[in-house]
């Protein structure tokens, strides 16, 4: 059934999360997630998918040149690291309730350790 009030989709990548690479060019390499696009459904990895660019001379670079830049990746080709076993894991959501107040928090399935604190 298709969300009626949050349309925005829930990710098991967030903002800073240590993911390693599944699939694709990279496969098998580490890094860190520098940004989150939840609409086109891709993540830009710190050291990941490094694509040449071409920039032009500027005022703060006179020279210009070729730079290397991060270029996004898939979301389905990423996995969460597991902190307990430093290995990949799938993510899964549960609802903590805390104080009378609940919310809800990841963790990995294969430790069962929360990486939302």
């Amino acid at each position: 059934m298709p969300r009626k009030f949050n349309k925005r989709k829930k990710l098991h990548v967030k903002k800073g999360d240590e993911v390693a690479v599944i699939a694709g060019n990279d496969k098998g390499k580490r890094g860190r997630v520098l940004m989150v696009y939840p609409q086109q459904e891709r993540v830009l990895v710190e050291g990941i998918n490094m694509r040449t660019h071409h920039e032009k001379p500027t005022q703060e670079n006179p020279q210009g040149g070729r730079l290397k830049r991060e270029a996004s990746i898939h979301i389905s080709n990423v996995m969460v690291i597991d902190p307990s076993t430093d290995e990949p894991s799938r993510i899964g959501r549960k609802r903590i309730e805390k104080d009378g107040k609940g919310r809800w928090v990841r963790y990995a399935k294969t430790s069962g350790e929360m990486l939302d604190k």
